[in-house]
């Protein structure tokens, strides 16, 4: 039955002193709030993922004398935009590129994975070179300035909108269709140099 209750249910439950109610938001959203510190994170800051982890959910704990549903914003956005805050912080301690430069792509840009033929990933011989790809994605991804990359990663990874986007990141809608974009462009052109070349190889 708890299951079946949505994210802001048992946040009120959570407020209210059931316990039980804080394991399962815990549960639901451990794994990708994790993955999605790490990544903004980098390689590089990767050690400090595990303490905004925590961060993360102790300052839950300490709201929930005033947390109160808000309309337009989702208990998942709120949560993201307390660990993105404490990444941002790290960044910015360790002198990291935050900003992005303006720019504009096609609305249309291709997802980096639309470079990857469906048909030949499923071949069980072409696992391993897949295998190389994805982490090849990662490598791309490390290479985006912080925010592009955070707006790759909430939008395609954690399914947040556009809209959840720009809360979580304190930015105009614009700026994160922008940044979007950006990143969708740098990820395609780094993609496409290290697929493109394997796909011809493997078809000669």
């Amino acid at each position: 039955m708890h299951d079946l209750l949505s994210d802001e249910a048992l946040m009120q439950q959570f407020c209210a002193g059931k316990q039980q109610a804080f394991a399962l938001l815990y549960a639901r959203h451990e794994k990708p709030l994790y993955r999605y510190v790490r990544r903004v994170l980098g390689q590089s800051l990767a050690i400090h993922a595990d303490d905004i982890f925590q961060d993360t959910w102790m300052k839950l704990v300490d709201a929930k004398s005033t947390w109160q549903a808000q309309e337009d914003a989702s208990f998942k956005t709120w949560l993201f935009t307390l660990a993105h805050h404490r990444a941002v912080d790290i960044l910015r301690k360790n002198g990291r590129e935050i900003s992005m430069e303006d720019g504009w792509l096609d609305d249309d840009s291709e997802s980096p994975w639309q470079l990857w033929p469906a048909s030949t990933a499923e071949q069980p011989e072409q696992q391993a070179f897949w295998r190389k790809a994805g982490q090849q994605l990662l490598d791309c991804l490390e290479g985006l300035p912080a925010l592009q990359r955070a707006a790759f990663l909430l939008h395609h990874e954690d399914g947040l909108s556009l809209d959840e986007i720009t809360q979580v990141l304190s930015a105009e809608f614009e700026t994160v269709k922008s940044r979007l974009r950006y990143a969708l462009g740098k990820l395609r052109t780094c993609m496409g140099a290290y697929l493109h070349p394997m796909i011809e190889k493997d078809q000669s």
